[in-house]
């Protein structure tokens, strides 16, 4: 399973020291990109995306927790390495979901979508195929620290039997509340990605925090 640190837990003003300290230690980074009206919470806008790209050595997962991401796709610079994640909720139907899907494909980066856990996925099934990855949340998009909600495990069970079944080429990627008590559990459970805060950057040495995550699977 691979492990992308979430940069906004990071010192924030050492940042392009932890990513490059990070470049040949982790498979990616988990970026989160808010609004302020979609979730209650504020990070970087495009201009500091654009420097992380820079930075990176690795796949990005920028995740938009915005009202309006179709706004958002001409302002990003992404590489085809790069996963664009939106969601679901920020969209009135499906239709509007395959209309972002075509727009962001024309950047050239890989394509995602993320749900909270609250809702119902029933009817983003048929569209799977569309996507490269599907980023299901572990807890309510906005802070991190939060507790894991095991609850979501049903939607990974439905969308990793659908992947298999329709041989889909598609990343089943979880965000929040993930550490060391669960790591090896989604690894062995159908997760073929984590995005992780707190515990890597949440207090110590954040290197070692990192190489005990991938010491647990």
């Amino acid at each position: 399973m691979e492990i992308f640190p979430s940069l906004i837990s990071a010192d924030l003003l050492n940042l392009e020291k932890v990513i490059n300290s990070l470049n040949d230690k982790c498979d990616g980074f988990h970026i989160d990109v808010m609004d302020n009206h979609f979730v209650p919470n504020l990070t970087w806008g495009p201009a500091f995306i654009q420097e992380f790209v820079k930075i990176a050595k690795i796949p990005l997962d920028v995740h938009l927790m915005v009202d309006d991401p179709q706004g958002w796709i001409d302002k990003l610079k992404l590489r085809p390495i790069d996963y664009l994640i939106f969601h679901v909720e920020a969209c009135k139907d499906n239709e509007e979901i395959i209309k972002i899907c075509t727009k962001a494909k024309k950047i050239g980066c890989k394509i995602g979508m993320a749900i909270n856990p609250k809702t119902k996925i029933d009817s983003f099934l048929g569209i799977l195929n569309i996507f490269d990855q599907v980023l299901i949340m572990s807890v309510e998009p906005g802070f991190s620290g939060q507790k894991f909600d095991k609850s979501v495990m049903d939607k990974v069970q439905k969308i990793a039997e659908l992947k298999r079944k329709n041989n889909l080429k598609l990343k089943i990627s979880m965000d929040g509340g993930i550490g060391k008590d669960n790591i090896k559990f989604l690894s062995e459970n159908g997760v073929d990605r984590v995005g992780v805060a707190t515990s890597v950057f949440g207090g110590g040495d954040y290197l070692k925090n990192l190489a005990d995550l991938y010491a647990q699977m």
